[in-house]
């Protein structure tokens, strides 16, 4: 690697400094004499002595605390230590943990990281982009923070989701971290508690709404295109009616995905393929029900339409194998004024007068269950408790296997437990969470448990787009990536019931999905046919991994 620095400001970079790993020829010529301890260390010894710091904090906050400053300090060794510890640190850096950063982002606020972009900087978005300091971008999470997780409006605060989430692209598929650009679109808050903590970093206003938001969102996205062209850039944690109106408004103009909506529903769909291989059943004969209806649930009913489809059922027919709850109930035909996506999956009046229920108007998760018969239960609803005894238990009365999803995040909002799912089941449930849960031991045996989060989707779908040169994202993409996914091997042995392959593996799995993309991308006509030669070793090539290299001074 060659520097153009030397002494403090080399030590200072966290993309060149080595700490006490420096050799000395490097100290030499790099003018380091003096500026470090004597003695040399070792990777191996940065990272035991890190481990030994990182066990001794006293909570995960401050665990996430010390894993940020190490990432400001030397970014090879921040990665490297969560390559080395991932199943210790996954929850640290992303889901639970970072859910509670983003509420505290302000008060333990250290050192920037990415691009603050304000509304009242809507005529200067392309001097800022070109602000940041790395001028090879290739790819930007961005969000605006009004929906970070199940936490609801975060405002500038949830600026730990967009850093999260390109440490996953790094840490599980290999992405250059030099070349990631978290982006913060702060259009003001409406959370009370936000807006008048006196230390809060956002904006100190209600959030801008209608066509002055669009206009700011419109020139984002043209300062992108001039400044970035060719960036892969990921919409994240925005609101559910924002979220599904900017990606289908810039899907024809810009490479860009809502991981909330096409990661969500790939992921599920991996899930989903791998338990019906283990209870015998095809997903074009499983019932759905989804609750939550917001734009995780949007994106999950889509891509099970569109594998139903894929197998041969018509579209419409596919939609019917699908029931969507929310607050209000089973979605109807017999409601006015319902989104549109909800229409799609609406209810026939016709054949909700045949249902045994209380009020037609008004039909709950448990009848829903009833009548509908699923053989697949699945939560975005951020409802903790809403997969209660009786609705677990009227899963369990209908399937053998019932397969349960509590998938909100953090795990403080998770629809149900998975030991109150396998206990209420009588240890017969599936069960597969959004955040980490350990194993639970119930009649004699232990029950693993899936995890089925898009760190095992986005991350290689991502490296994919890069290698493959994409220059347009479909959702038959994010159908391959998740029958790649599902075709990996699982935590344990399929007795088990490990639905989801273990984290350490999940470099392999990444790597399985981007050259899955990359062939779908190729069928579709949005990439190269040339890319396919040699394609398993060129995405391997392209995987960086964190070591350190000799390091030269140029003039």
């Amino acid at each position: 690697m060659a520097v153009h620095q030397k002494g403090k400001a080399l030590l200072s970079n966290p993309c060149t400094n080595k700490g006490p790993a420096f050799t000395e020829q490097e100290r030499d010529e790099l003018g380091l004499h003096g500026l470090l301890p004597p003695s040399i260390s070792s990777i191996e010894d940065q990272l035991a002595r890190n481990h030994e710091n990182f066990l001794a904090q006293p909570n995960d906050l401050e665990k996430f605390n010390f894993l940020s400053d190490l990432h400001d300090r030397n970014e090879t060794l921040f990665f490297r230590f969560l390559h080395e510890n991932i199943e210790e640190t996954i929850p640290i850096v992303y889901t639970p943990t970072v859910g509670e950063a983003c509420q505290k982002f302000s008060h333990i606020y250290r050192r920037g990281r990415g691009l603050y972009i304000n509304y009242l900087q809507i005529d200067r978005i392309e001097e800022i982009l070109s602000n940041y300091y790395f001028k090879d971008a290739s790819v930007i999470v961005v969000t605006d923070g009004e929906r970070i997780l199940g936490l609801g409006d975060q405002g500038a605060d949830g600026m730990g989701i967009p850093i999260g989430k390109l440490c996953l692209y790094t840490l599980c598929a290999g992405v250059v971290p030099y070349s990631t650009l978290p982006i913060m679109l702060d259009t003001g808050t409406d959370n009370e508690d936000r807006r008048n903590d006196p230390l809060y970093l956002g904006l100190r206003r209600k959030r801008i709404r209608g066509e002055e938001y669009q206009q700011f969102i419109d020139k984002f996205v043209q300062a992108v295109g001039k400044v970035l062209p060719g960036v892969l850039l990921q919409w994240e944690d925005f609101l559910k009616a924002n979220a599904i109106k900017q990606m289908n408004r810039f899907k024809d103009d810009l490479c860009s995905f809502n991981d909330d909506i096409q990661g969500t529903g790939s992921m599920v769909l991996s899930c989903i393929y791998k338990v019906l291989r283990i209870t015998g059943q095809s997903i074009r004969d499983s019932r759905v029900v989804i609750t939550g209806a917001g734009a995780a649930a949007h994106g999950i009913a889509n891509l099970i339409a569109l594998a139903v489809q894929e197998e041969g059922g018509s579209l419409k027919d596919a939609r019917k194998q699908i029931w969507m709850v929310d607050s209000k109930g089973l979605v109807t035909k017999s409601r006015s004024n319902l989104e549109e996506f909800k229409t799609l999956y609406a209810r026939e009046v016709d054949e909700i007068a045949t249902y045994r229920c209380k009020d037609r108007s008004m039909i709950s998760l448990e009848e829903t269950i009833e009548n509908s018969k699923p053989a697949i239960l699945i939560g975005t609803t951020a409802t903790p408790g809403i997969f209660g005894e009786t609705v677990v238990r009227a899963m369990a009365k209908i399937n053998e296997r019932p397969i349960i999803f509590p998938l909100s995040n953090p795990t403080s909002k998770s629809e149900c437990t998975p030991e109150q799912a396998i206990r209420w089941s009588d240890g017969r449930a599936i069960v597969a969470t959004g955040s980490p849960f350990p194993s639970v031991e119930y009649g004699g045996r232990r029950h693993e448990i899936g995890l089925c989060n898009n760190a095992f989707i986005f991350p290689g779908f991502g490296l994919g787009v890069m290698v493959g040169r994409i220059r347009r994202v479909t959702d038959h993409m994010f159908l391959a990536a998740a029958k790649a996914l599902s075709g990996m091997s699982g935590a344990g042995a399929s007795e088990q019931l490990a639905i989801s392959p273990e984290l350490r593996s999940i470099r392999e799995c990444s790597h399985a999905v981007a050259c899955a993309v990359i062939k779908q991308a190729v069928s579709e006509g949005h990439a190269d046919e040339e890319i396919l030669t040699n394609l398993e070793a060129r995405v391997k090539d392209a995987m960086w991994f964190p070591e350190y290299l000799p390091i030269r001074y140029e003039e």
